[in-house]
């Protein structure tokens, strides 16, 4: 194989900027920032918008629309 083709890959702190959650992972991203994580090491920092603690899918607050009665005017239109 060859040396020095691949990405490093290396701890990594996700933090998300809405709520109050982090986990570190591995990852091949990298990061100028850093954060001093609970075991008083220090990781690169990559903030995201979106993660399972503030998903509206994963927190439970996710809307079901009603897709009944637009089955029923396709249908009504459409002639089914």
């Amino acid at each position: 194989m060859k040396a020095d083709i691949h990405p490093k890959y290396q701890d990594v702190v996700f933090q998300d900027v809405s709520s109050d959650f982090a986990i570190l992972t591995r990852s091949t991203i990298g990061s100028k920032e850093t954060i001093k994580w609970e075991d008083g090491n220090e990781y690169p920092l990559v903030k995201v918008e979106v993660s399972s603690a503030s998903h509206p899918f994963y927190t439970g607050k996710h809307k079901v629309l009603d897709s009944g009665g637009r089955v029923d005017r396709f249908k009504k239109r459409y002639g089914a």
